[in-house]
């Protein structure tokens, strides 16, 4: 990559700061592919040159370029090394949600996928989310805690909620996406709701993400949305692999 490329790509991103390094460079890929930065058929830099624009370690940006070639992102091709996909709905959802299926009883890579995707589509619905929207988030939230009252497992709403998100963000390929995931994570959706004090958690995670979309704070959102998923794998005790 030329000097002036490497600079751009520099300008474009954000410095990482946080423990899941790879997480972190994998989102932010992820956001300059659905951005067009970088197109369909576009060659990503190498590891040596995502490693010294992002200030991490090639093993991050190595296992961050690997979530997205299982998200369906990139490709390995022969002598080019990874290279965008087509990112039509076909093109892109098919490949995922087959791979997702075929990998629904790892639960633990599962929520590593809704904890690389669903944070930064928090932070677009901050951005995109129309005042019809935020009030169904907000009716949303009330009859999740409302259920809780009577105790009952509020689990629709809690899908609905994420679902609705999603389609705030404005991208029908992330709406496809989080329609699959949500309907394989149901299960552990209902084992995490019966975890004692969990479903309270949910509603108070569903209620800070809610007024960080409420007052259109795109980073609040998607830091409430990633305590949310973390608090989650941390009540099913589910660790991804080292």
């Amino acid at each position: 990559m030329a000097g002036s490329a490497s600079a751009q790509l520099k300008a474009e991103l954000e410095r990482i700061r946080r423990t899941k390094v790879y997480e972190e460079v994998a989102e932010q890929l992820q956001r300059l592919i659905l951005d067009g930065y970088f197109k369909p058929g576009d060659k990503l830099p190498t590891e040596r040159e995502l490693a010294e624009a992002f200030g991490v370690s090639r093993a991050s940006v190595r296992d961050a370029v690997r979530s997205l070639e299982l998200l369906g992102l990139v490709e390995p091709r022969q002598g080019q090394g990874r290279v965008v996909r087509d990112l039509s709905p076909d093109g892109l959802v098919r490949p995922l949600a087959s791979m997702l299926v075929r990998h629904r009883a790892l639960l633990g890579e599962l929520l590593e996928v809704r904890k690389i995707l669903e944070p930064p589509i928090a932070a677009r619905a901050a951005l995109l989310a129309t005042p019809e929207e935020i009030e169904q988030m907000e009716a949303i939230v009330e009859r999740q805690a409302e259920k809780l009252a009577r105790g009952e497992l509020p689990i629709d709403e809690d899908t609905e909620f994420h679902y609705l998100i999603a389609t705030a963000a404005r991208n029908s390929v992330i709406l496809q996406v989080i329609d699959v995931l949500m309907d394989l994570l149901r299960e552990s959706r209902q084992q995490s709701l019966q975890v004692q004090g969990r479903p309270q958690k949910s509603v108070e995670g569903h209620k800070s993400i809610l007024q960080a979309i409420r007052r259109r704070d795109p980073q609040a959102a998607e830091a409430a949305m990633r305590q949310h998923l973390d608090e989650i794998e941390a009540v099913l005790s589910v660790k991804p692999e080292a």
